[in-house]
């Protein structure tokens, strides 16, 4: 098998060793480091206004070492008494001290402990938040679509996904690159980060219970032994690969997978296409392109066209797809229609058909 140079797995071949880890889409308000350094400067922001209060009013301390209170007895009773130690060696003494630890510093001493205690929380709160979630994730997640590789062709892969009507909940992403998986999860998408070749990644990303597999990878014996992995532990998935080069494809399909794509043939015919004819090139691009102008769908044939000639349809019917066969519109045997069939049809891309509907890109079951 021909091996294509350099690609987006092979430069993040240093992340394949971390561990598969599950990320839900989220807003993040703030970077944890940032946030328990914020906690930390107004915990010290307390104790240094606490600091100035006590040393301002020193005269009213009383030390039982030495009887005077210096700078440095005032921090240091100022961190025993907000962290509620009080050893009682330095005590206040007159009345007005007195009276500002009872306004002012316990205040301080409890808005000190909040400060601490209130960080703990909610570290606690949000590890168990998350848990929850990805808890609450994998019990709800049931006939979804696995995308491997956030490249170009699994972005594009997604939009097109997204126009038929799935629903982002219903997608996740599988790539070994840490900012890969932040950008998905900017845009929406659950995120597996580890490498899809191994099954306890593909098993994270709940492959087992998925519909439709999508591999987009870069390297085609990185999409044969993705797919090798995915059809061993899930045999009724429908899997699509993408390959590089077209001698490689009937090793995707050996391996499992339903359809392969040879993204640079494909490019290449286009090219071609469009060299000799630029407005059949024209729409070959406006029909790969879901949700505007030319739609190529596929949808189940309705009682009003059973009986009837492919041609006879008000939709402009390309193949028919009658169980395991997939017929040509100019095939004897695609008419009549039967009520079990299903028809590939062109049609004009409206609203109404990027909402979902009839439309499926998933063959029967």
């Amino acid at each position: 098998m021909k091996l294509p140079g350099h690609d987006a797995m092979a430069r993040h071949a240093d992340e394949h060793l971390v561990t598969a880890r599950i990320r839900l889409p989220r807003r993040i308000v703030d970077r944890p480091l940032r946030q328990v350094g914020k906690r930390l400067l107004m915990a010290l922001a307390v104790l240094a206004l606490t600091v100035f209060i006590v040393y301002a009013d020193r005269a009213g301390y009383h030390d039982n070492a030495d009887e005077s209170i210096d700078f440095l007895d005032a921090v240091y009773y100022s961190t025993v008494t907000l962290s509620t130690t009080g050893y009682g060696d330095i005590v206040p003494h007159s009345d007005s001290a007195r009276l500002t630890n009872v306004l002012l510093v316990t205040p301080l001493r409890v808005l000190f402990l909040i400060i601490l205690v209130g960080t703990t929380l909610e570290v606690l709160t949000e590890r168990t938040r998350e848990e929850w979630r990805l808890n609450r994730w994998r019990t709800q997640l049931r006939d979804h679509t696995v995308i491997v590789g956030f490249g170009t062709k699994g972005r594009s892969a997604i939009q097109t996904l997204a126009a038929t009507g799935l629903r982002k909940e219903q997608i996740v992403v599988v790539d070994p690159s840490a900012k890969v998986i932040e950008a998905a999860n900017a845009d929406g998408f659950t995120g597996v980060l580890g490498d899809a070749t191994r099954s306890d990644v593909l098993l994270r990303a709940e492959v087992q219970r998925a519909r439709q597999i999508v591999i987009s990878t870069q390297r085609d014996d990185t999409a044969v032994l993705v797919t090798l992995t995915a059809r061993q532990l899930n045999r009724g998935a429908k899997i699509v690969a993408a390959v590089r080069e077209e001698e490689n494809a009937p090793l995707l399909r050996q391996s499992g997978a339903d359809a392969v794509i040879t993204s640079a043939s494909a490019a290449g015919r286009l090219l071609g296409l469009s060299v000799l004819s630029p407005s059949a090139g024209t729409v070959m691009e406006d029909l790969i392109q879901q949700g505007s102008g030319l739609d190529l769908i596929e949808r189940p044939v309705i009682k009003a066209e059973v009986g009837r000639n492919v041609r006879e349809t008000e939709d402009l019917v390309v193949s028919v797809l009658r169980g395991h066969r997939l017929l040509g519109y100019d095939d004897p045997l695609a008419s009549p229609l039967q009520l079990t069939d299903r028809v590939i049809t062109i049609v004009r891309a409206s609203p109404g058909n990027s909402t979902g509907g009839d439309m499926r890109l998933t063959s029967p079951e």
